[in-house]
This record gives C-alpha cells, sequence and structure tokens, in this order.
C-alpha cells in the first residue's frame, strides 16, 4: 500500500533532500523532465521511432521549469518545438530560470499572447501537447476562457474530440487541485499524467481521473525512508503486489485447527436483517457476499411475513425469526454471533427498531450501517451517533451522506475557489470523528476513514475502472463483504479496505454486463488468485 501526498507533503520531501545535500533542485527538475519524456515514448512507442513537433506551454515556477527540460531534450531527440511561456521569462526565479535561459540557447520562447484561438494552434500540426503550466502548488482559480490561455485549454477538448495533438500533463493537469482533485476555475484534459514521486491525492480524488487520463509515477531519486519520516497520512488502498490480509484471518472464536481448518464458528457467524415481504433480495444479496468472503455461518434475520419468500430462496444461508427489537436482542445473546449488517431493503420504521438494539452491546460486537440503516436516523443523526462505536462501519453514498452531515456536504458541494480545496478526504476525516466509527464514503473515489484519522482512498479509476459496478445491488453486496470479513476477525477498518478492493476485483473479473448477483460469484476466482500468490 502506497502513500498519497499533498501539494505540502511533496515539497517538503523535495526540501529535505535539497536541505541534507543529497540532491539539487536542479538535479530533480532534470530527473522529472526526463521522466517525462521516456513516460511519453513508453506510452506511444511510435513517437519515438521519427522526430515529430510538439508544442510546450510553460508557466511561471517549477512545474515550467520542467517544461523547459522537457522542450530541451525532446529538441535533443530532432522534434520541432513551439515553446510558450506564459508570463515574464525576466521575472522567472532560481531553477525555472536556470532551464529557461539552456533552452534560450537553442529555441525561442513565444508568449501565449501571440496564439489567437486553438485553430492557430492546431495549424502547427504537432504531435504532442505538454502541459507544464500550474503543476500541484496551484492555490488560486485558473481563468481561461476569454483570456490567452483560453486556446491551450480549448487543444484539450479537441484532442478528445479525435483530433489535435496528444496531451500530456507535467506533474498534474494544470488547473487541478493536487489535494482534492476538484478543478480550479478551469482544467487541462490530459491523455497521460507524469507524476514524480508518488501519486497526489489530486489524481485518485473527484474530478482527477477524468483529467488525468492516465498517471504514470516516475523515481526522481528521493529516497523512500523520507516518506514515513514526513508522515504522510493517505494511502491509496491498493496493496503494491495486489495481495490482501485475507488468509489467515484472526479467528474471532478459538482457534483455528492445523492448515487453518476448524469449524464453521471458528470462521465467524454473520447475520443480516432482512425487510419484509418483498424487500428480502438486497440483504440476501448481502448475505450471500457474507459467506463467499468466508464467513463460517451466515443467518437471515426475517420478520414472520417475510419467512416463507426467503425460504424459498436460499440454501447455504440459514434464516431465524426475528420480528423486533426483542427478537433480536435475543439472537444477540449467542455469543458466537460476531458480525451484524443491518440496512439492505430493511425498511425505514425497521431499521429505526432494530438499530439500537443491533448497537446495544457496545464494542466487539461488529456491525455493518448501510442503506436504510443511515436513512432511518436522517432527520436526528445525532441520535444515530450517540449509539455508534468503534466496531460499527458506516457505509454511504453521497446522497446518504448529505442527510447524515448536511454541513459537510454542502462545503464540499461548494465551488472550489482556491487551493488546496475541501476534498472528499477531509469531509470522511470529520465525518467518522464526528461518528466515532469507521466511514466508508462509496463513490469511484471511495474514502475509508476511521475515527482516529486514519484514512485510505480506493479509487476505481484508470487501470481499475469498473463502470459498470453502477447497477444496482451493489452497495449491498459491499455491505455483505464488510460484514462477512467482520465475522471472520478483521477489525472494521482493514474490512471496509480489503472489502472494497474485493467488490472492484469482482467486478472488473467479471466486466461489462455485470449485475449484482454475479458479485458474490465471482468472489471464490479472486481470493483464489490471491491464495496462489500468498
Amino acid at each position: 500500500m502506497s502513500e498519497i501526498l499533498t501539494a505540502a507533503q511533496m515539497g517538503a520531501a523535495e526540501r529535505f533532500e535539497m536541505e541534507r545535500g543529497t540532491v539539487t533542485g536542479l538535479e530533480l527538475m532534470e530527473r522529472a523532465g526526463r521522466g517525462v519524456v521516456d513516460t511519453l515514448f513508453a506510452r506511444w512507442p511510435e513517437l519515438a521511432q521519427a522526430p515529430k513537433r510538439a508544442i510546450v506551454l510553460c508557466g511561471p515556477g517549477n512545474n515550467g521549469g520542467d517544461g523547459f527540460v522537457v522542450a530541451r531534450l525532446l529538441k535533443g531527440w530532432g522534434w520541432e518545438i513551439d515553446l510558450f511561456l506564459y508570463g515574464d521569462a525576466a521575472r522567472l526565479k532560481g531553477d525555472a530560470a536556470t532551464n529557461c535561459a539552456r533552452w534560450k540557447e537553442i529555441g525561442a520562447v513565444r508568449a501565449v499572447e501571440e496564439i489567437a484561438d486553438e485553430d492557430a494552434l492546431l495549424e502547427l500540426e504537432a504531435a504532442v501537447f505538454v502541459d507544464a503550466l500550474f503543476g500541484t502548488g496551484l492555490t488560486r482559480p485558473v481563468e481561461a476562457r476569454g483570456t490567452a490561455l483560453g486556446a491551450f485549454f480549448d487543444l484539450t477538448e479537441a484532442r478528445h474530440a479525435d483530433y489535435g495533438p496528444k496531451v500530456v500533463s507535467v506533474d498534474l493537469p494544470s488547473g487541478l487541485c493536487s489535494d482534492s482533485g476538484r478543478v480550479l476555475g478551469a482544467a487541462i484534459r490530459a491523455d497521460l499524467t507524469v507524476s514524480f514521486h508518488a501519486l497526489k491525492r489530486g489524481h485518485l480524488l473527484s474530478d482527477g481521473p477524468f483529467h488525468c487520463g492516465r498517471v504514470a509515477v516516475v523515481d526522481i531519486g528521493l529516497p523512500s525512508p523520507h516518506r514515513q519520516r514526513l508522515s504522510p497520512d493517505v494511502r491509496d488502498g491498493l496493496p503494491e503486489d495486489q495481495r490482501l490480509c485475507l488468509f489467515p484471518v484472526t479467528a474471532p472464536l478459538g482457534r483455528l485447527g492445523k492448515g487453518g481448518s476448524g469449524h464453521k464458528y471458528s470462521h465467524g457467524h454473520a447475520l443480516v436483517l432482512t425487510g419484509g415481504a418483498g424487500r428480502t433480495g438486497a440483504a440476501r444479496l448481502a448475505a450471500r457476499a457474507a459467506l463467499r468472503v468466508g464467513a463460517g455461518l451466515v443467518t437471515l434475520g426475517v420478520p414472520g411475513a417475510a419467512q416463507q419468500e426467503v425460504a424459498c430462496q436460499i440454501t447455504a444461508l440459514m434464516l431465524r425469526r426475528i420480528e423486533d427489537a426483542a427478537g433480536l436482542s435475543a439472537a444477540l445473546e449467542d455469543p458466537r454471533l460476531t458480525s451484524l449488517c443491518l440496512g439492505p431493503g430493511l425498511g425505514i420504521e425497521r431499521a429505526r427498531a432494530l438499530v439500537p438494539a443491533a448497537l446495544s452491546a457496545g464494542p466487539g460486537r461488529r456491525v455493518v450501517l448501510d442503506a436504510d440503516a443511515l436513512t432511518a436516523f436522517d432527520d436526528a443523526p445525532e441520535d444515530l451517533f450517540a449509539m455508534l462505536h468503534e466496531d460499527v462501519v458506516l457505509t454511504p453514498h453521497r446522497g446518504e451522506f448529505t442527510r447524515l452531515f448536511p454541513d459537510l456536504a454542502e462545503a464540499l458541494s461548494k465551488p472550489a475557489d482556491r487551493g488546496p480545496a475541501l476534498s472528499r478526504v477531509d469531509v470522511a476525516r470529520a465525518a467518522a470523528s464526528r461518528a466515532g466509527a469507521v466511514l466508508l464514503l462509496k463513490g469511484p473515489d471511495t474514502v475509508i476513514a476511521a475515527p482516529n484519522g486514519a484514512c485510505v482512498v480506493h479509487a476505481a479509476a484508470y487501470a481499475r475502472s469498473a463502470p459498470w459496478l453502477a447497477t444496482a445491488g451493489s452497495g449491498d453486496v459491499l455491505a455483505g463483504l464488510i460484514c462477512g470479513l467482520m465475522a471472520r476477525g478483521m477489525t472494521p477498518f482493514m474490512a471496509a479496505q480489503d472489502a472494497t478492493w474485493l467488490h472492484v476485483e469482482a467486478a472488473r473479473r467479471f466486466g461489462p454486463g455485470l449485475i449484482s448477483e454475479d458479485l458474490p460469484e465471482m468472489i471464490p476466482a479472486v481470493l483464489a488468485d490471491l491464495e496462489e500468490r500468498a
């Protein structure tokens, strides 16, 4: 699992090494520029075969300095370069000024004002447009429309209308907030983004994946041990070796036998509560997922009116009649019951009655609250928060989050007027702290936060994109996966992370045409792959 850095953390990592004397700013800039060129040719090998033409747009800071290096290196490959500078070359400072001077020895610096519109840029017939305008340090909105920059921003949209040059952004598409992935005014839309040392939050969150295209991370020689010393506090949720901590899992009761055998109760017992007649499908999906992920026993808690409906639909799953809070309390007297899932198809009234009973056991009895279990308290979220404890996972989508945390949602919905802008990481952390429980804020850029501030971002983006997860019932399956992993002994925070990974991996394995019923059936193959790599 790798770190995701803020702009400030990245700057601190660079300063730390420069102050130690292990590297200079010019060396870092040279490595960055070379990394961009190498990645460009690796992404499009045909471009390395014969010299082409490139447009390079440089900004007034270090990102622009990287752009001067890229231009010089491409010129060395025999490319024709049209380099445009936003700002006054005489006002460049430090390493950026040095690399500008080096470029001037072999090429011209043109002002962006020389270009009237997108057509003028297209007439240059460039194969590549390099965006080295602002990068990670941007703090103010970019005004592109009606300004000299407008033609360059329009050019990137032309590329995505199937004409124009390939667009490569240096570190981050200009106009994108490095810490939140939100657009500050206007943003370049790249085909390829080349980042340095580590991913930034903006590559994964909000609008980041849409504007970045593909992301490659280039090593520029900042030693990784100093990342820990600088305390990066958000990770990307994707194990570097694609393996999780699923096997072996701490047995919640007794000890697993030799070779991880034991019996069904030593692998945990999950209870999933259903709604009434005609509303049991979502809970059955969750229960099936809990069973597939390895819970030794999964029971559906069903009201009397729905017993026959459920009994006709299940085989490996167990059934127990649970009519009301008293019935749930009676079920919870069994100490072998290790986790609960409430919410999928539960119904608002039934949720209001059963959630307090489910939470009354306190820490030690792990609980997932999803869907109706959250919506049932949208008129008084503080009543829910008062009952929560550290062994609870809340799994809201954006609408449910808005109802439970209206102030945080409102702040996030406001346009980003400066950077670093408020991010989904910020609001998820604040919500987890307020609730006193693990919070999984669902979305393509899922954020998982614990009350102590620990945080993971799991973005189903780039190579792990799974757009077909946007189907009814997929969230119910995710809740069941979390419940099943917690039944087996995983902590809520770890269960939420691994369940999210499995959820996406199962969807990717099935592919287009996925419906929610397919997801649990993909889990055994995903787990088998993990076992083979172990």
